[in-house]
């Protein structure tokens, strides 16, 4: 253990712990709203955000960026990261409509146990993986840098390159976003109101089907963006790329409260800090060691996470 570097790299590692922990929030709250609204863990969610990173290398390959010598220029860049962002997020948000109309709504409706869903979401994070480790022939796959990671400007041993300022802005306006549908739109109201009790919902004219799909739509969005975020900062994708991911980003959402918004957004900031400097003190290859270690530490003293009081009052 060497903590001297963690003192000396503080500031650095905590940017990269807030940036990588803005990546895991999004996908974080994928998690969150399904179970607020199902009570349900979907498993498949790291899936559909692998869909949005080959969604995202796909229009780099038809853009013709493969084997880029030289950064994009700024204004060109911003275009071609924005159209690769509402494709990804439309791609894999679409993704999560499908996969909740064939994996969960039969059995939802037929009244099946919450362990039947479970299974059902498992069979299709295993479909998912599979499928795409047979059409990527079980590579990796790497991102084209099209924007320059030079230092636009530093405090102590954190430096700011146009990456983690774009991720930050966007995972930011992506969560204020979000807010702002969940409480003050009318579909929002509906998922506030299907989380709290779903029979009453029913009764007061909300359509269940339609805000149940609406909130699949959303955390597949959020997932969509946040692949776009991951390949413009670790430029590199595969099969199962999702897993250890997923793992993370539930780990966050089960650390700030499963269920709860604003739980699963501070769950996934301490969890990309933690994960930072654990990986300097005690070796990267502990990273993942050490999400797992929390997630057990978790469910063991505390199961309602670190503002579970409010899942009870509002899921969501």
């Amino acid at each position: 253990m060497d903590f001297s570097i963690l003192w000396t790299e503080f500031f650095g590692l905590t940017l990269d712990g807030i940036v990588v922990g803005a990546i895991y929030a999004l996908v974080s709250l994928g998690y969150t709203l399904v179970y607020g609204v199902l009570r349900l863990i979907n498993f498949a969610h790291s899936e559909i955000f692998m869909i949005g990173t080959f969604t995202s290398l796909g229009l780099s390959i038809v853009f013709g960026f493969t084997g880029l010598e030289e950064p994009l220029g700024i204004v060109l860049f911003l275009l071609v990261f924005l159209v690769m962002a509402l494709a990804s997020g439309i791609v894999s948000g679409m993704s999560a409509v499908l996969l909740e109309f064939v994996a969960y709504r039969r059995l939802r409706r037929r009244g099946a146990s919450r362990l039947s869903s479970l299974i059902s979401a498992i069979g299709a994070s295993f479909f998912l993986v599979e499928f795409y480790r047979l059409t990527t022939e079980s590579k990796d796959w790497d991102f084209p840098r099209m924007l320059s990671k030079d230092p636009i400007f530093s405090i102590s041993s954190a430096y700011f390159t146009l990456d983690k300022i774009i991720i930050l802005l966007g995972a930011f306006g992506l969560m204020f976003g979000l807010d702002r549908i969940i409480n003050k739109t009318r579909l929002g109201r509906g998922i506030r109101a299907v989380s709290q009790d779903e029979k009453t919902a029913i009764l007061m004219g909300v359509n269940v089907d339609r805000v149940i799909s609406f909130t699949f739509l959303v955390g597949g969005v959020l997932a969509g963006f946040a692949s776009t975020f991951y390949m413009l900062f670790y430029e590199s994708t595969k099969f199962n790329v999702g897993f250890l991911l997923g793992i993370s980003a539930f780990t966050a959402a089960v650390l700030g409260g499963i269920g709860n918004i604003r739980g699963a957004l501070v769950g996934s900031f301490v969890l990309g800090l933690i994960q930072q400097y654990s990986s300097v003190v005690l070796g990267y290859n502990w990273r993942d060691v050490v999400t797992f270690v929390i997630l057990v530490f978790v469910l063991l003293f505390k199961p309602t996470g670190l503002f579970g009081e409010a899942l009870q009052r509002a899921r969501v």
